[in-house]
């Protein structure tokens, strides 16, 4: 080797021992910006994988892991699930997507919940959502956008076989937001669910971004408790602020691929029978005994029509029918509460306007004024009384739903009142060291 050469090879070596001394560094100060905080290993190999000592400091809200996390966002590669995108004989599907498959306490075997989840994209983010909340004793409804792609289609049909008490809605729509076709969608699978041989006491219902906060025992428990007998429709009368979504007619449009709803200057009549309305959350938790009200009722029938040229009627309708008090010859709705606002805990939501007061801002970004979770809301959601949390988009924050899909079936376990089986973990042995509770 030349004098040359050797200089050449000896700065190299310099270099390099210069740049490990100096990310050795910097990764060490970064950890101990809080002298508190536990250190964790932050090495990007650890991002490849499931991140429990990472996902940990994100559940306490430490600092110095939000700036790990979102190093970790840009190469993070989350485990593909298997049996998605090759052929499996339903034996690997339960096994290898660690569904659950008895059920974990006698209280749960003996109370049954119906699920109505509407989807149309994002096949993964659907099996997270549906493993979390599967139970052998419940039942579940999914309605697939008629205008998704054949292979999604395909895929969850391929799914959805391989379960006796899981099914494709019997009729699907071409949803449009904030559209009528939202809201008959929902009643497409509240009509399938009804002539169900499982029997089962509420229904759910959910969308593909959902994803639970609160166990199945948890949630009926939170039924028992509190709403026992009772429906969960969180809302207030129209303020007057949102009376534009009744007082002209909607039109959907559907074409080359694109949706909206667009209003008319058309003037729409009155409600039928002077029904007040109510305005209030999507989101639902309903009685059986209401679904089949919803379902026969003049009332619910002739609203139902009424709703059907109006902006998200959704929005107005389910609240709108558990307000119903007794007139003439009407008798109240099952399970009705007339003098309910904003009760029930069923959804955490950022929303934009509601920044400063009901939360601190959204650490990931907004969607339609509602927040797609950030790392640095995964404190915030996981101290929620909600049941369950909205949005999340796996393919721009993997790490979050990561973090929460390993809490979540650690929690499960952890209240199972029955032998736990080997695939239903994740994996043999977990890092996290966290409260549970």
């Amino acid at each position: 080797m030349s004098p040359l050469d050797a200089t050449k090879s000896g700065f190299l070596v310099c270099i390099a021992v210069c740049m490990f001394i100096y990310t050795f560094i910097y990764l060490k100060n970064t950890l101990s910006e809080e002298p508190n905080e536990q250190k964790f290993n932050a090495n990007i190999e650890e991002c490849g994988f499931y991140p429990d000592e990472l996902c940990s400091a994100l559940f306490l809200g430490k600092t110095a892991a939000f700036k790990i996390g979102n190093l970790c966002q840009t190469t993070y590669q989350p485990k593909t699930l298997s049996c998605l995108q090759t052929s499996c004989n339903c034996s690997t599907v339960l096994k290898t997507l660690h569904f659950i498959t008895r059920p974990l306490s006698d209280e749960e075997g003996n109370f049954s919940l119906a699920y109505i989840i509407t989807i149309h994209k994002e096949l993964e983010m659907f099996v997270k959502l549906l493993r979390a909340i599967y139970m052998p004793q419940n039942i579940y409804c999914i309605h697939v956008d008629e205008k998704s792609p054949k292979d999604y289609k395909a895929a969850v049909q391929n799914i959805v076989n391989c379960f006796e008490n899981i099914f494709i809605s019997s009729k699907r729509e071409n949803v449009v937001y904030a559209g009528f076709s939202r809201l008959q969608a929902d009643i497409n699978c509240m009509r399938d669910l009804v002539h169900s041989k499982i029997q089962w006491n509420y229904v759910i219902n959910l969308c593909g971004q959902d994803y639970p906060i609160k166990t199945n025992r948890d949630i009926i428990q939170y039924i028992k408790s509190k709403w026992n007998g009772k429906n969960m429709t969180p809302g207030v009368v129209q303020p007057l602020h949102m009376k534009h979504r009744t007082q002209v007619s909607y039109r959907e449009y559907v074409h080359s691929g694109m949706s909206y709803v667009y209003p008319t200057k058309n003037i729409k009549a009155k409600p039928p029978y002077n029904l007040t309305i109510y305005f209030g959350s999507a989101y639902y938790i309903l009685t059986k005994e209401f679904v089949e009200f919803t379902l026969t009722d003049a009332r619910a029938k002739d609203l139902l029509e009424w709703s059907r040229d109006t902006y998200s009627p959704d929005e107005h309708y389910w609240v709108t029918l558990n307000r119903l008090k007794g007139l003439y010859v009407f008798k109240d709705a099952p399970g009705a509460t007339p003098n309910a606002d904003w009760e029930g805990n069923i959804r955490a939501i950022k929303w934009k306007d509601q920044e400063g007061t009901i939360h601190k801002g959204c650490k990931g970004h907004y969607v339609r004024d509602i927040c797609v979770y950030g790392l640095g809301d995964l404190q915030w959601i996981i101290e929620s009384p909600h049941l369950f949390a909205n949005k999340f988009e796996p393919a721009t924050y993997p790490l979050v739903t990561d973090c929460l899909e390993r809490r979540y079936r650690l929690k499960v376990l952890h209240q199972a009142e029955v032998p736990i089986e080997d695939h239903w973990r994740f994996q043999e042995e977990n890092y996290f060291n966290m409260k549970l509770n």
